[in-house]
């Protein structure tokens, strides 16, 4: 099963996160909780998937994701954001985020947008 690297800056939210995918038969390989760790961390354990928070300290969501995609452009990143960061998402999007989650959500939410992925 996918190798998912879950970054969030809210320790509950990657426990939630990754209990909803563990559940689901993913293999969660690591957890970062700002985006400057989740790259060294991307680099070193080449998840399949990353489930990305936007807002974090240190480094940006959206400036990890920018820095992931220059590393790797293949790399399969999935946004999670707070309702009412439509704009954020849509810079995602565009920068090469495959897709994304808003806080806050449900099982099947998360593990639909994951299965999209492959």
């Amino acid at each position: 099963m996918a190798k998912v690297l879950i970054v969030d800056d809210a320790a509950f939210m990657r426990i939630s996160i990754k209990n909803m995918l563990t559940k689901n038969g993913y293999d969660v390989v690591g957890e970062a909780e700002n985006g400057l760790i989740s790259l060294d961390m991307y680099k070193e354990l080449q998840p399949d998937i990353v489930t990305m928070d936007i807002t974090m300290p240190e480094m940006s969501g959206l400036d990890a994701l920018k820095e992931i995609i220059k590393i790797d452009p293949q790399a399969k990143i999935v946004m999670v954001s707070a309702m009412g960061q439509e704009a954020m998402v849509r810079d995602a999007i565009v920068s090469g985020a495959k897709g994304f989650i808003v806080k806050p959500f449900k099982e099947e939410g998360i593990i639909a947008a994951i299965k999209k992925l492959g």
